[in-house]
Parts: structure tokens; sequence; C-alpha cells
């Protein structure tokens, strides 16, 4: 069995990491970081010119036609530079839930724009804390109107569209809102990482179309989800690695007594850890990568087991990578606390850690009980 990626795939990784290194350097993540703007304008334009957007979207809606394995080497490349652009709000989330349960008009007028970057698109999902059940929805869909309120939307300040979940009389629905129609007012939502902006969206009666059939919402959430996961996790990974190879060049730098500190025990240690981590979420993730592109029965587990690993080692080594760099680690002047802010960003992303540990367990548990059956 060959566990790789292709030659093709390989070489198209490293066209989108060539891109980024000259398009996205950490200066421009400072400068969404400590600037007015949300999102790196340019840098997203420049991502829909090179095929980023519209991998996964079919040729007929502006897209390029290729696989998600390609779009999930894309994510871990935009994960390692820590693009300031909606790429996971836009792609994983609104373009997946269009392909998967929007009509023909629907994806003609949308997912070209989101394929080219002439708009970008969002979920809403979450209404408050702890973890999103069919019970709890609120936002109620009912006559063409949405009227309610969802916290935490990513990217839902300069969203054009959005895919919203909510209650309605024929049970969990999905529904295609355009933020820019009446009845909808948008406030920003501060967070750990103002590289990856969020916001409140309000719904007073705002016109949208049903996306799906009626009922069929929350599985339909559910599915899009998991692929999204999958796609975080690359990112995740991407994030993992570059925090791994900042402490180990420091480590190899800096002398401390007349040796390379990278020589002492505990910092041999530490940065073991950091790679054992990495590469246990890289194979996790290449192995959800393959449920992905194959729509295996594995792929809701392969998702959890990916999202939960990922986040983990993500964490872990933008955690110690501050903690190989010393004092100097904790300074604005250093990178270290960029790679910090998007690690905990994204653990809350799609729903907490703990929310997908114990999708995990439920999982394991259901599948468990199908095989003693």
């Amino acid at each position: 069995m060959n566990l790789d990626f292709s030659d093709e795939q390989k070489e198209l990784q490293a066209q989108v990491r060539r891109f980024l290194a000259e398009h996205c350097p950490p200066a421009k993540v400072r400068a969404i970081l400590e600037g007015p703007e949300p999102y790196d304008r340019a840098l997203y334009k420049g991502l829909a010119e090179l095929g980023v957007l519209g991998a996964a979207i079919p040729e007929a809606y502006g897209g390029v036609g290729l696989t998600h394995l390609d779009l999930c080497l894309m994510a871990e490349e935009l994960g390692r530079v820590l693009a300031p652009v909606p790429v996971s709000s836009s792609i994983y989330l609104c373009a997946e839930f269009l392909l998967l349960a929007g009509t023909e008009a629907q994806k003609k007028a949308w997912l070209p724009k989101l394929a080219s970057g002439d708009a970008v698109g969002t979920f809403a999902f979450a209404e408050g804390a702890g973890r999103v059940k069919p019970e709890k929805i609120g936002v109620r869909f009912d006559g063409g109107r949405l009227t309610g309120a969802k916290i935490a939307v990513p990217d839902g300040d300069v969203a054009d569209v959005a895919v919203v979940l909510a209650k309605s009389p024929g049970g969990p629905q999905l529904a295609l809102v355009d933020l820019a129609g009446p009845g909808v007012a948008r406030q920003s939502v501060e967070t750990i990482d103002p590289t990856r902006s969020y916001a409140k969206l309000t719904f007073d009666g705002a016109p949208a179309e049903p996306l799906g059939a009626a009922g069929d919402g929350w599985g339909l959430a559910e599915r899009v989800l998991d692929r999204a996961a999958i796609l975080m996790a690359f990112e995740q990974v991407g994030g993992a690695d570059r925090a791994l190879e900042m402490a180990r060049d420091y480590a190899l730098d800096r002398m401390a007594f007349g040796r390379q500190i990278g020589s002492f025990q505990a910092i041999k240690h530490m940065l073991a850890d950091m790679y054992v981590s990495a590469t246990l979420a890289r194979s996790n993730c290449y192995y959800a990568a393959w449920a992905l592109s194959t729509e295996a029965a594995e792929l809701p587990v392969s998702a959890a087991t990916a999202r939960v690993s990922a986040t983990q080692a993500f964490q872990h080594c933008a955690k110690n990578n501050i903690q190989v760099h010393g004092g100097m680690g904790f300074t604005w002047a250093f990178d270290c606390h960029l790679y910090y802010r998007r690690a905990n960003n994204l653990a809350l992303a799609l729903g907490s850690l703990s929310t997908w540990e114990s999708l995990l367990i439920e999982r394991m548990r259901s599948g468990n009980a199908e095989l003693a059956a």
C-alpha cells in the first residue's frame, strides 16, 4: 500500500509553500494582528488566482476541480504560515454545504464567487457555551425568514453569505442568507487571535432560502463539520510543524554556558515530545484524508481522531515553542505568540476539544456495538 501523497500532489504543495513564503511572511500576519483590516485581502485574492480557493470546487462552478486530498495539502501550508484569510469558513464550510445540499441555482449563484474570492462565506451554528445539540437551537427559520442570534461566527464580520443552522416546523433546517440583505446585524467579537475574526450575527426576520430538506439540517451539519474538521486538522498540523521547527532552530542557535541549549537534556526531551505529538497528529490526518477522499465509512471516527490529535499537537507545540525560547519567547518581538494565539483559536473552532473527544468516544462505542450485534 502507498500511504503517501503522489509526486504531483507534493509538487502542488511545494508550489503553494513557495507562494506563501513570498506573499505571507510573518510581517503580513502581524499587520493584520496590529492593524484595522480583518484579513489580508491581497493574499486572499492571490490564493484565488493560484486555485487554492477553488481547489475542491468543480470546474462547472468556477473551481479547479481537484480533490479533497489536494485541498488538505494546501490547508497544511496555510496553517504553517498562519495565513490571515477566511479560507476555513468560506471553503471548508460554506462551499461544502453548497456542494452537498445546494440547489443548482444556489451553486451557480455562490460557488463561482467563493472560488474567485469575490465573496466570503461562513457557517453560523453556535448560540451559547457548550456543545451544540439539536434541542439547543434557538434561531428559527419559518416562512422564508430567520429570527434569532448566532455567536462567534467565523468571519461573520466580513462574510457575504452564511449557512445558518436553525429550527423549523419540520425539524432542524439549514438556511442560506445574504448577509447584505435586510434584517441582519453584525457585532464583532474579540478573541485571542485577531488575525482570524469572529462576529455575532443577529437576524430579525432576515429573508433566507432553505438549503437542503427540512429535518435534514442536523445530519448535513454533522457531515460538513466532519469534513471541515479534517481540513482544519491539516492546518493545525502545519502550525505544529512550524512551531517545532522554530523551537529546534532556536535551540541550535542559542548558546548558554558555552553550549547550544539544544544539547541540554531538558530541551532535548521537550523537542522530542513535540515531535511525537506532531507526528502522531500527521498520521491521524493522513488516515482521515483517505477517508474524506473516498467517502469511507470510517470518516466520522477518523475526522474526530484527526481533530483531537491535531488540536492537542498544535497547542502542545505552540506552548513548548515559547518554553524553548525562554524569556524571549514571551515577548512581542518574537513570533512564538502568533502560533500560540492561533493554536488556541483553532482549538475552539468547529466546537471545543472536549466536544470532539466526546464525539470520538460516542462514535467508537457505536461502532463497537454494531460489531458486537
